[in-house]
């Protein structure tokens, strides 16, 4: 099955050994998507909403990139480090996901950076 890189002009070097989409038949997995900024240093330290504005921004990029929209997205994994921000993350989402939403889980765990609050992975059927 061939599978294509999906990475978005202006894409920091990840941290690690991966890329921001793949796509392989039809479908677009997008990598775990931290609040980064070109440097890949955390942005928006300590506030939630705009941390989580700030992965959805990215992911719609990537998503954007394969050719698809925000409505394409059918699958959200959420990694959350309290659950204080619990209600924050869920404002700032729903903006994203109007309509039907997408399926979804939701996480308390450790993030690779401690200032970060959120990460978000997606999973996106492009027609």
């Amino acid at each position: 099955m061939p599978k294509k890189a999906i990475i978005p002009a202006g894409t920091a070097a990840p941290i690690a050994p991966f890329v921001p989409g793949s796509m392989a038949d039809n479908i677009l997995y997008v990598s775990g998507t931290l609040p980064f900024d070109e440097n890949n240093d955390v942005v928006h330290v300590g506030d939630a909403e705009a941390q989580t504005r700030h992965v959805l921004e990215t992911i719609k990029g990537v998503v954007e990139e394969a050719g698809g929209t925000m409505d394409d997205i059918t699958f959200n994994s959420i990694f959350v480090t309290d659950w204080d921000n619990y209600a924050a993350v869920n404002k700032v989402y729903a903006e994203y996901f109007p309509g039907e939403k997408p399926a979804r889980y939701c996480v308390k765990v450790g993030l690779v950076k401690p200032e970060a609050l959120i990460e978000i992975a997606s999973v996106a059927h492009i027609a």
